[in-house]
């Protein structure tokens, strides 16, 4: 089989790369992503031995979508799974525009080109649960109450996604997951930066005490699923990858401090919270258990170890990386 991954260098996108090299022995991967392939520190398919099997393309989606058409077509791919965004929350206030041209209007762009394209089986959109606003226990076929510029962005991708299965029966899935994480994920994000500011003997700002409530999911059931519902589910679907437990930030936080020894009294700084913030967004689960057996398999605090050890593993060089969001027009 011929797979597609749109934002290879996203940290879902190189892990779930990194997952077929190891789960899909006739795999053929073409990886696009905009920027050059990152480190291998912070790319986990570079580290895999059967890497030979990916061949990278560096195409911006928001310029190339020809060329990523006529890539599609020459290669007759099979499944294209899309991790290509803009992400943050907070930050899409200040360039709402860009946000859109990444996450919407580029991949109309796309569809426009590719739609008729028979031999596709699936197009796997990777959303977001942003796009259901702050709420609790959600269901994939609660309404859609987005509360940012991100959020709406990437709901104005998911109708028009729709629009092309209802209408020309274009055949895809949604996955909307919790909180993932793992290793080689960007290290401004909660798990590695708190590892890293750690390691570095600096305090961690905490927005908002630590107050907000999430579900975490490692990064290996979030690639397991995404495949199983690239090849299995009905065209059309949506299906939330998460986990019924729940963890506030301060929580997580100080779970971590444990691990490493320190008290998170001296490791945490409080600030005010972000904008357009969600406090909570608990997703219900029940479907992908339903339909395919599947719940996560890494507990928390496992996944956790998963990341320290990568960190340890590769601190000379991740120390000098950026450790916060470096927006990229």
């Amino acid at each position: 089989m011929k797979y597609l991954v749109l934002g290879s260098n996203s940290f879902s996108g190189g892990s779930f790369i990194n997952y077929l090299l190891d789960n899909e022995e006739d795999a053929k991967i073409f990886a696009i992503s905009r920027s050059a392939e990152y480190h291998d520190s912070l790319l986990a398919y570079k580290n895999n031995p059967k890497q030979n099997r990916v061949k990278f393309f560096q195409l911006d989606i928001n310029n190339d979508s020809q060329n990523i058409s006529d890539l599609i077509f020459d290669n007759k791919i099979d499944y294209i799974i899309n991790f290509a965004a803009q992400g943050m929350v907070a930050q899409s206030w200040d360039a709402p525009l860009e946000w859109f041209n990444t996450n919407t209007l580029s991949l109309v762009a796309l569809l426009d080109k590719i739609y008729k394209f028979s031999f596709i089986k699936k197009f796997v959109q990777v959303s977001t649960p942003e796009v259901y606003g702050s709420c609790n226990n959600i269901k994939e076929s609660m309404a859609l109450l987005p509360s940012s510029p991100y959020a709406a962005s990437k709901a104005s991708a998911d109708l028009i996604l729709y629009s092309y299965f209802k209408t020309h029966g274009f055949p895809i899935n949604y996955t909307r997951a919790s909180n993932v994480y793992g290793a080689y994920q960007q290290l401004y994000r909660i798990i590695p930066k708190t590892i890293l500011m750690i390691k570095k003997n600096q305090k961690l700002q905490l927005h908002g005490g630590g107050k907000a409530v999430r579900s975490f999911i490692h990064i290996d059931d979030v690639c397991k699923a995404t495949l199983k519902i690239a090849k299995e589910a009905k065209s059309g679907e949506i299906y939330h990858l998460s986990d019924t437990k729940t963890i506030s930030i301060y929580d997580l936080v100080n779970l971590i401090c444990n691990k490493l020894g320190k008290n998170i009294l001296e490791q945490i700084e409080l600030v005010q919270e972000r904008t357009s913030e969600d406090n909570l967004y608990l997703m219900n689960n029940e479907k992908l258990l339903r339909e395919f057996n599947l719940t996560p398999h890494v507990k928390l605090s496992d996944g956790i170890d998963d990341v320290v050890r990568w960190m340890e593993l590769n601190y000379e060089d991740l120390k000098n990386f950026p450790d916060h969001y470096i927006h990229k027009a």
